[in-house]
């Protein structure tokens, strides 16, 4: 099968197609150092050809969550060092996902003398869990100014830098799902009316822009990104010219010759569909390895790769459960189902526990 065939992603030989989606676990320290445990989690799955970490603060004004790690002082980038180390030992390739949440945070999740950011200050609905004080509201972010567009975008370029110091094969932009840099792309969070909003180009621009940085840092095989068309979490919505947009987007990220571009589709899961027309846009006008998600099991990830719809297939969920994911589906072993209850809660429970066949 062609899911279980060695690939070639730029520079790196990766021993299948198949790739461990990034995943929040909310296990790291509570100063967003990855720890021992964490590395035990992903030294289980290291039958995977690629792993994707959970998403990664670049930054500390990046942080969204507690207990999701960081990748932007010294003691992070040790912390990692024990987890890349222990997947290389099993022959797998990691990359980290760069997640600055933007405006989906709060301030008792992050470390003292930060600010929650965003393109427009325009407030998320609903409520976050702090650690500290249980569910919040969302703030109203600060809309970023040109310096801290430009501070932010170094920031990334920092945290490129630590990842390869700490032994990742390379990173992932994460630009889905609600996040900073998808704040920028949708008009639904971004009013601006200076060069990073209003068209299409502008509301592009920032996610342009830090993607060529950072590959310029650490090579454009080194730098994947991930993107969302028709993505509803985090109160995004679909807008006037979306396919256009995510056309043009794709357009521009291959011809800085990035290693991928990651399409999330959740629809699996009640998120809006996202259609074939745009999948095939980003695909064509792209021009590169594209690595396709979505509720996924052996025989439709099969069939994507041989009609050429994907070239790498992502699994999420059922790596939560079965470690061994891909010997079981190389073997039609049946999974088992992760525990929705402890998706997010500290200790090895529903975390490093599950079993082997």
């Amino acid at each position: 099968m062609l899911l279980f065939n060695t690939f070639q992603l730029g520079s790196l030989l990766l021993k299948n197609r198949v790739v461990m989606a990034p995943m929040t676990r909310n296990r790291a320290t509570t100063d967003h150092t990855p720890n021992k445990l964490m590395a035990e989690y992903y030294d289980q799955r290291s039958g995977a050809g690629l792993i994707i970490t959970e998403g990664t603060a670049p930054s500390a004004n990046g942080v969204g969550y507690p207990r999701i790690p960081g990748i932007y002082n010294k003691e992070q980038v040790e912390g990692w060092k024990q987890i890349t180390q222990a997947v290389h030992a099993k022959g797998g390739k990691i990359f980290v996902q760069l997640m600055h949440t933007g405006r989906v945070s709060h301030t008792d999740n992050m470390p003292t003398g930060t600010k929650v950011l965003a393109p427009s200050a325009i407030g998320m609905t609903g409520e976050i869990y702090t650690d500290k004080n249980g569910q919040q509201s969302y703030p109203t972010p600060q809309a970023m100014t040109l310096i801290e567009i430009e501070e932010t975008q170094k920031e990334f370029v920092r945290a490129s830098n630590n990842a390869i110091e700490a032994g990742f094969d390379g990173v992932e932009l994460h630009g889905a799902n609600g996040y900073l840099l998808d704040q920028f792309i949708n008009p639904s969070t971004n009013k601006r009316k200076d060069d990073y909003g209003n068209s299409v180009e502008n509301r592009s621009r920032f996610v342009i822009e830090t993607a060529q940085k950072v590959s310029t840092a650490i090579g454009s095989d080194k730098t994947g990104i991930r993107l969302s068309p028709y993505g509803a979490f985090n109160d995004m919505v679909a807008f006037d010219g979306l396919e256009d947009t995510y056309e043009y987007l794709a357009r521009e990220l291959g011809k800085l010759k990035l290693a991928y571009i990651h399409i999330v589709d959740q629809s699996d899961m009640g998120a809006p569909e996202v259609t074939a027309s745009v999948k095939i846009k980003i695909k064509t006008a792209f021009g590169g390895t594209i690595i396709a998600s979505g509720g996924f099991n052996t025989q439709s990830a099969e069939e994507t790769l041989v009609a050429g719809k994907g070239d790498l297939i992502a699994f999420g969920r059922p790596f939560i459960s079965n470690p061994d994911l891909v010997y079981r589906m190389q073997n039609n072993i049946s999974l088992d189902t992760p525990d929705f209850s402890t998706l997010y809660t500290p200790g090895e429970k529903g975390y490093t526990d599950y079993p082997y066949v």
